[in-house]
């Protein structure tokens, strides 16, 4: 019965893993169709390229600095040796179990969409050569040391990561090293990169945007259904927890846009959506049903609130990720201090139902080391590309657009503007004829909720 057990437990893992490795085309499409149609390959293609740049990566020397004992027992990142190229976890034990080819496989996917997340602070003006340098310095630099702090913990015979087992955080599948990391790089990365000359631009395709979220809520029941590490209760619990919250969030922020707005956008819908799964992602063992739904309400009402005011300030944090992800994140995390239930399995109890306030200094120092640390580390990464091989394209790729000039390509085939195939074979943009097919461009992103001027009926005012 035991190997049983073992061999549903694997399955669902497996199954798990095939979910979250839809989530990068659900990414792709949902920032792409957010982005004018003269840059939504390249965002496209920046996201699916960190999936071989992490694959590569883990399989080197990720995978130890992640999951391997700490070095000297200090908690800050973990000891590569006895897991370099995995040249020592080859062969089968005969258990059936989940051992560490899949725990590496699981966890490049986690780390590889948090990167990708990043990307968003880089659309449409970060040249792709500094992507594929900054992807892999971000990467070993920023992520797997937060990794390593945050989801490995203590055995008898080694320390773990010194926010879970010294501190005491709680995080069920990554509110801090996924959502908060991600998004405050993305913050840092837009203040290095500078706002995009064309900022005030709309979505060019809403239906992809919606189809890329909805892979996404999709993906994210493997994302935190596989926290649970198989078939079991657990993962029935958080799994009804991440459809209730997404479903909250997608109703909060409906409600919050026909209030402010007087209509409800497609758009809006499905950034709550997003919003609420981001919620609900480090709560999700911690809350209850009712918990959950409030999770999402709060964390997609929060979201959209900052989304009202972001076009007052400076920064051009091209698809939100900063406020979806990193406040979003935020959010859930004192969401834990909130709403936790002592009946939930993770037997936490929030100052809301008689918890300890001790809870919250723990949380608290969890998202303000991971931030702070995210950010700084961030720009450090971003200036020095800056300085030396340069990190944004100049201004007339950035005018005619990065797919042509950069990937030689366009999404769109529209002859009449100038499009077809070029001579190389590939479907393309000319990048002499490109300023004549300016004025055909279809109406382009924009990330800043209520700056939208266009009349009602063109493309709603708030992304992600």
């Amino acid at each position: 019965m035991e190997q049983l057990a073992a061999h549903a437990d694997l399955s669902w893992m497996l199954a798990a893993f095939v979910f979250v490795l839809l989530m990068f085309p659900g990414l792709a499409f949902y920032y792409g169709g957010m982005l004018g149609s003269r840059n939504v390959l390249n965002m496209m293609t920046m996201v699916l390229i960190t999936l071989g740049i992490t694959s590569v990566l883990y399989v080197l020397y990720g995978y130890g600095l992640v999951s391997g004992p700490s070095v000297k027992g200090w908690g800050l990142i973990g000891n590569p040796t006895d897991y370099i190229g995995l040249i020592n976890h080859q062969t089968d034990d005969g258990s059936g179990g989940t051992q560490v080819l899949y725990y590496a496989a699981w966890f490049i996917l986690f780390a590889a969409i948090t990167v990708a997340i990043v990307a968003s602070g880089a659309a449409s003006r970060m040249k792709f050569s500094a992507w594929l340098v900054f992807v892999p310095i971000w990467l070993t630099l920023v992520y797997f040391p937060v990794a390593h702090w945050v989801f490995t913990a203590d055995t008898d015979d080694a320390r773990g990561g010194f926010l879970l087992n010294r501190i005491g955080i709680h995080d069920f599948a990554g509110g801090t090293a996924v959502h908060m990391n991600s998004g405050v790089a993305a913050l840092a990365l837009a203040l290095v990169l500078g706002a995009r000359r064309k900022r005030m631009e709309r979505p060019h395709n809403l239906p992809m945007v919606l189809l890329g979220g909805g892979i996404l809520w999709f993906g994210w029941f493997g994302f935190n259904g596989s926290c649970a590490f198989g078939a079991t209760f657990l993962t029935q619990f958080v799994i009804l927890n991440t459809l209730l919250a997404g479903s909250a969030g997608m109703i909060g922020f409906a409600i919050i846009e026909k209030i402010r707005e007087g209509h409800v956008t497609s758009l809006g819908v499905i950034t709550g959506v997003v919003a609420g799964l981001v919620g609900i992602t480090p709560s999700a063992n911690a809350v209850s049903s009712l918990g959950a739904l409030g999770v999402g309400l709060l964390s997609s009402a929060v979201v959209a609130f900052l989304m009202s005011i972001k076009s007052r300030f400076k920064v051009d944090d091209s698809l939100d990720a900063f406020i979806v992800h990193g406040i979003g994140g935020i959010v859930g995390t004192l969401c834990i201090v909130l709403f936790a239930a002592s009946s939930a399995p993770a037997g936490i109890q929030g100052i809301l139902f008689g918890g300890d306030i001790d809870l919250l200094w723990r949380e608290l120092a969890g998202i303000v080391i991971t931030c702070v640390f995210s950010f700084v580390m961030t720009w450090l990464i971003a200036t020095a590309i800056d300085k030396t091989m340069g990190l944004r394209v100049d201004a007339e790729t950035e005018t005619l657009g990065l797919d042509s000039t950069i990937h030689a390509e366009t999404a769109y085939e529209i002859p009449a503007a100038g499009v077809g195939h070029a001579p190389g074979g590939f479907s393309g943009v000319h990048p002499e004829r490109a300023a004549e097919n300016l004025e055909h461009e279809l109406p382009s992103s924009t990330a800043a909720a209520g700056a939208n001027t266009a009349p009602p009926a063109a493309a709603p005012a708030t992304t992600t």
